[in-house]
């Protein structure tokens, strides 16, 4: 039978050891180390349960909360991951905060680029989906990207960096095999007075900073909580050798503010998750920023971790709510987008596994049915790799692509791929393209990918008010306008400069810091021995 355990009551059971111990059993998964105090803790120490599985945890039993009560619970008859969460006392509606995102001032256009490098018309704008890629001179790397956009989020809401407990970056731009780049963010807490902050570098391709974020909800949700907010940063330059590859780059970092009573909150106990072994893009030559990159397996294990993922989130949301799911859950939905091209791909994916999994629905009636038909029997290892099926259910799934997804492409395909920070951009995107109360109540799909391979798919909810998020964002349309286009010559010019000088040391960077927006760090000086000393553009007044 289900019953509720709290600090109240359990002083009134009588319960024996034998009893305890199927309690423990049967309910080991929901203890945690409580926030009582030690008066509290005193008043149930005589209780046969409370002091059984106090030593079985090896740790002070504070509180022990037991599944809710069946009027708590689902559909299914269980408490939902919600309703374990705050019957534990564990903080609630735990998401986004606050959002900054940095891009140089620096791009260049691809249909200048096409011409430039003597391609057909369109191949970069039509064929990748790309209006334009964001690059660095030799003045920026990870670490001034990274101060510049926690420093714009400190200043922009107010943050005191001091009630921040964890800082985690998500990145694959290494610039030291040894020194993280959270420690060079350090200088900014130091500011603060807070020496006290968990994290360090997660990297795994493009998956690295939702690694971070992943972290830090599971550090907010966990025992070793102090009550702190966490502050996730992602971002990368992304940097190709001269090829049909280096239309693909780009440069961006967000950073994001954690905790609870968000108004962007993540759903709980439905991420999925899938990992695999693939050479598909990889940086075997640490002399080097440029990749080594298997385009089309790249796309492969792409669409089929997209597959995967989504598999797993069903079933999960399946188990929670007693009920099927499909694209109708969601109202927006976020790519991890390397380019354009490949989130439209993406989207023709689900709807061909929508179609799959209920071919009779209304949104196959008729012509759109006979259009879909001769894809019927197609297995995954076919239809990843069907440009017929891609191209039949992008035309089937037009409209829904404009609704869901092209509101999340603003940015990504205006500064190109971030890396880390490309699902996040979307994010942002979808945040600016929409009215308050166009978000407000919707389910946002966020799919992440980083090569080698691992992906997660996950959601989150805009509970609202979001106006303070989307004032703050709405600043990078108007540094989105304010970009000079640089001629394709300067552009290559700068990617020649930093595969020149890379790891050169002392070095005097020699790119105008007058290219750089206000407020931006940027690197003054390297040393003899590889230590880099950063200095900081002017800010302007920061509007919100």
């Amino acid at each position: 039978s289900s019953f509720t355990l709290n600090l109240r009551n359990l002083t009134d059971l009588s319960i024996d050891r034998r009893t305890g111990a199927s309690i423990e059993r049967r309910f080991s998964s929901y203890l945690f180390i409580g926030a009582t105090t030690l008066a509290a803790a005193q008043a149930i120490s005589s209780s046969p349960v409370v002091l059984h599985l106090a030593a079985a945890s090896h740790a002070l039993l504070q509180t022990a909360i037991v599944t809710p009560p069946a009027a708590s619970m689902g559909t299914t008859g269980h408490a939902t991951p919600v309703e374990v969460m705050r019957a534990r006392g564990l903080p609630a509606d735990v998401g986004i905060l606050a959002m900054e995102i940095y891009f140089p001032k620096t791009c260049v256009k691809q249909t200048d680029l096409e011409k430039h490098d003597g391609v057909s018309e369109g191949k970069y704008t039509i064929g990748l989906g790309q209006e334009r890629m964001a690059y660095c001179g030799d003045r920026e790397d990870i670490n001034s990207m990274s101060l510049t956009v926690v420093q714009n989020l400190v200043e922009r809401f107010g943050v005191d960096l001091a009630t921040v407990g964890r800082l985690e970056v998500g990145t694959e731009t290494i610039i030291d095999k040894s020194k993280s780049v959270k420690s060079a963010l350090m200088m900014l807490f130091a500011t603060a007075g807070n020496h006290d902050v968990e994290g360090v570098d997660t990297t795994n391709a493009c998956y690295g900073g939702t690694a971070a974020l992943l972290n830090s909800l599971n550090w907010i949700e966990s025992s070793a909580w102090d009550g702190r907010t966490a502050l996730v940063v992602a971002g990368d330059i992304a940097l190709y050798a001269n090829g049909n590859a280096r239309p693909t780059g780009g440069a961006g970092a967000v950073a994001m503010l954690i905790g609870p009573n968000a108004p962007l909150v993540f759903d709980r106990g439905v991420r999925s998750t899938f990992m695999d072994h693939a050479y598909d893009f990889y940086k075997p030559q640490l002399d080097s920023e440029y990749p080594v990159v298997d385009g089309q397996l790249s796309v492969t294990c792409y669409l089929n971790a997209l597959n995967r993922c989504f598999d797993g989130y069903k079933e999960k949301m399946r188990k929670r709510i007693g009920a099927d799911i499909g694209l109708d859950a969601f109202k927006y939905c976020c790519f991890h987008a390397p380019y354009n091209k490949l989130v439209q791909k993406s989207w023709a994916r689900l709807l061909y596994n929508e179609f799959r999994a209920n071919p009779g629905s209304a949104r196959f009636a008729g012509a759109a049915g006979e259009a879909a038909a001769p894809f019927a029997d197609l297995d995954d290892k076919e239809a990843n790799s069907s440009a017929d099926m891609i191209r039949a259910f992008t035309k089937l799934g037009k409209q829904e692509y404009a609704e869901k997804i092209v509101p999340t492409t603003l940015l990504p395909i205006n500064i190109g791929n971030m890396y880390t920070a490309s699902l996040y951009s979307g994010l942002a995107s979808l945040l600016v393209s929409r009215r308050e109360e166009e978000l407000v109540g919707a389910r946002v799909m966020m799919f992440s990918y980083g090569s080698g391979l691992a992906a997660s798919m996950f959601s989150l909810v805009v509970k609202g008010p979001v106006a303070p998020i989307t004032g703050a964002l709405r600043s990078f349309v108007d540094r989105l306008h304010e970009r000079p286009d640089s001629r394709p010559e300067d552009f290559v010019a700068a990617c020649q400069l930093r595969e020149d000088t890379h790891m050169t040391f002392p070095y005097q960077p020699v790119s105008p810091v007058e290219q750089l927006y206000p407020g931006t760090y940027y690197i003054d000086s390297i040393d003899d021995k590889y230590r880099r000393k950063y200095a900081r553009v002017a800010p302007a007044p920061l509007s919100v």
